[in-house]
């Protein structure tokens, strides 16, 4: 989910190709193609003026089949400003500053008070879906309003779950790696299942994330 900003200055092409990009860590031209349903040339074309800027990068990838190389894109380092940061810096120095007032559990104690304020805001709306789907799928919907950038699947064989592709406090839980468990309990709480996490590296052509995966008949 692109910050509400570029959201209304963005073209819709170039919007629709920026986040499929942060969804799936890069794509080639062909594929992006088949994903937004539009021509190869007009997906090139934005690749290549989005390339200009600054925002993609543009590679080489091997044929799966006999013939030249497909062109690659992906999102540049620059790309990252398009997308919600919690005001980082500021806030991390912030957290820092409490911590130095009022001691090392200061910053953790703030951010419990900020899931338990979330999750008592979004419990009423989760609490009108049915099923765990359902819930999960307002969950992500609520979890893209906040600026993360999410969504929801269900098959078969992996089952339900829902992976995060951007979340605004990334850098805020590294810094404080004790918040992942609050942020994981909410969850558990507003789906009324059990929830592992897991993070995602991507491997070399995927993109990073954290998978939540909802346990089928688990209690939080």
């Amino acid at each position: 989910m692109l910050l509400p900003v570029f959201q209304d200055l963005v073209k819709p092409q170039w919007r629709a190709v920026l986040e499929e990009l942060k969804l799936s860590g890069g794509l080639p031209v062909g594929e992006l193609a088949r994903r937004l349903g539009v021509s190869y040339m007009a997906v090139k074309q934005h690749c290549e003026e989005l390339k200009k800027a600054g925002y993609l990068d543009r590679s080489r990838v091997p044929r799966t089949v006999v013939g030249r190389p497909e062109i690659y894109y992906s999102l540049s380092a620059k790309a990252d400003a398009l997308f919600p940061q919690a005001g980082t810096d500021f806030t991390l120095d912030l957290l820092e500053g409490l911590k130095a007032l009022f001691g090392e559990n200061a910053p953790d104690k703030l951010f419990f008070q900020h899931f338990q304020k979330q999750q008592e805001k979004w419990q009423p709306l989760l609490s009108k879906a049915r099923t765990v789907s359902e819930k999960s799928a307002k969950l992500a919907a609520l979890r893209e309003k906040e600026g993360c950038l999410v969504r929801c699947v269900e098959d078969p064989e992996s089952g339900l779950r829902i992976e995060e592709f951007h979340n605004p406090l990334q850098r805020a839980f590294e810094r404080y790696p004790r918040v992942i468990a609050m942020e994981q309990r909410m969850i558990e709480q507003l789906l009324g299942a059990k929830v592992t996490r897991r993070e995602l590296s991507g491997g070399r052509s995927g993109q990073p994330r954290v998978v939540f995966e909802v346990v089928a008949g688990g209690n939080p």
